[in-house]
């Protein structure tokens, strides 16, 4: 299956989450935060979105950061993703 976001929504696959702490501490399966960097796989085409004009400023391989609590999560067959729109991406990671 492949997904091919709309109008201002960013396709993105997290990062895997850290297995230890910078310490050395080994971290269990529940205490692991969800990493909130992520790299672009999809991007949609922009367009007028509330009556305004949007254009993308990501593309795809794009290293992000985004909100904590936004988007929708999409478990395929494979790959587990995040549609978000772009505004809740926060920075590109250079």
């Amino acid at each position: 299956m492949k997904l091919v976001p709309l109008f201002d929504r960013v396709v993105l696959k997290q990062l895997v989450a850290e297995e230890t702490t910078k310490s050395g501490i080994v971290l269990p399966g529940q205490a692991k935060e969800k990493p909130q960097q992520a790299e672009v796989i999809a991007v949609g085409p922009g367009g007028v979105v509330d009556g305004k004009e949007v254009t993308m400023q990501v593309k795809v391989g794009d290293q992000v950061i985004f909100s904590k609590y936004s988007g929708t999560e999409v478990k395929t067959d494979d790959a587990e993703y995040i549609i978000v729109k772009q505004n809740d991406i926060l920075a590109v990671i250079e």
